[in-house]
């Protein structure tokens, strides 16, 4: 983790708190304490555990004399650091309807001033040991912030009126072109190298052996994927995994979530024509997978998806689109170390039963789109903005 200068620090973290209220203000106090399923949050609970962690991991442990602004937040706000205390149950977060919304942003900024005034008065010890934290915090804050977007369009969804939280039409996806783009294999690098953040999870580089591969130059489409609907995809089992012919028999999955009736699609912007040259999204890793072994394909690794990202010419779509499922599960590298401390349970404690993701999506604050990131969720996860690349072997 890097250590920024104080000026340039101070207002990162004043811009970067300012964006996640910016992101909710479209919306209703009702709307940011709806909890759609277990695995989303509210808004108010993203806006608020991301202050929890400044005020528990940076202000608490390194401000001289900090007092904290309730007690009681510790115990609602933390979200899975057992090192930290007890924790409200997850699936029950959207039951907080105290703390008000008004009170959630009066912590905000309670919390924001006396890091203001942290970050300007720290000692070169302090600097040192809190700088990686705020810097952690920034990007965790960013990571909620995508979490906000994805939480909310599964809220609104789930109401009869299909309300939109942004006015006007969805931006379109510029379309890309179809093919494959070839990769040699050999010995490549893969992980995080230089300067710059990156989380632990992204560490250490090593090299890995690749057998020559070919990578889809783009994502697959809507229109690609309305052919696999239309071919019975949902309704053949030699397609599928079988826990994701479980899933689809047990949800009754017949099409990518948030797909409607007459060529139309749920999304921030409401009800939305489903564009067939963009890319497909909302699908878990087992539709993705279901979908490639139909196109007579397979999903890159993620080491092969990393090289395939760092090589020039790279594949198009590979950031700011749609999260892509890869074939890997989501294991420790070599040599891998979490960090120390309670930030030691960030990344590492979570890898197993997962799923890695690469790439970005259309929700994803800049910066956080680069070669080495690497995403997880469950295989079943669909709430996400993830899509699918195909590749095969050569």
């Amino acid at each position: 983790m890097t250590s920024p200068p104080p000026p340039e620090l101070g207002a990162r973290f004043a811009a970067v708190r300012r964006h996640s209220l910016e992101l909710a203000a479209p919306l209703s106090a009702e709307d940011q304490c709806v909890q759609p399923m277990p695995d989303a949050s509210p808004t108010k609970w993203h806006l608020a555990h991301t202050t929890w962690f400044f005020e528990t991991l940076v202000l608490a442990a390194h401000g001289p004399g900090y007092r904290v602004h309730d007690p009681r937040f510790g115990h609602l706000f933390n979200s899975y650091y057992e090192s930290l205390g007890s924790r409200h149950p997850r699936p029950q977060r959207g039951l907080l309807t105290r703390p008000s919304l008004a009170e959630v942003h009066a912590y905000r900024a309670a919390v924001d001033a006396a890091m203001q005034d942290f970050i300007g008065a720290a000692d070169a010890d302090t600097r040192a040991a809190a700088w990686p934290l705020v810097e952690l915090g920034l990007q965790h804050e960013q990571q909620h912030q995508e979490l906000l977007l994805t939480d909310i369009q599964a809220t609104l969804s789930l109401n009869p009126l299909a309300p939109a939280m942004r006015a006007g039409d969805a931006p379109p996806i510029a379309a890309a072109s179809p093919g494959w783009v070839e990769h040699r294999g050999g010995e490549v690098e893969v992980g995080h190298a230089g300067a710059g953040f990156a989380f632990d999870n992204e560490t250490p580089r090593h090299a890995v052996r690749l057998q020559p591969f070919a990578i889809g130059r783009r994502l697959v489409t809507n229109g690609e994927y309305e052919a696999f609907v239309a071919d019975g995809g949902y309704r053949r089992p030699e397609l599928w995994l079988s826990d994701g012919w479980a899933q689809v028999q047990a949800q009754g999955w017949a099409a990518p979530l948030y797909w409607r009736d007459g060529g139309r699609r749920f999304s921030l912007h409401g009800e939305q024509p489903r564009r067939a040259d963009e890319p497909v999204l909302h699908l878990s890793f087992y539709e993705a997978a279901a979908y490639a072994e139909w196109a007579g394909a397979r999903l890159p690794t993620e080491f092969e998806w990393e090289a395939a990202a760092a090589a020039l010419p790279a594949p198009e779509q590979c950031f700011g689109v749609a999260w892509q499922w890869t074939r890997s599960s989501y294991d420790p590298y070599p040599r891998f170390r979490p960090w120390t401390g309670a930030i030691g349970e960030y990344n590492g404690k979570f890898m197993v039963g997962q799923i890695v993701l690469r790439g970005s999506s259309v929700a994803t604050p800049p910066g956080h789109a680069r070669p080495s990131y690497r995403n997880f969720f469950p295989p079943a996860a669909r709430w996400q903005f993830s899509g699918l690349r195909l590749a095969k072997d050569l």
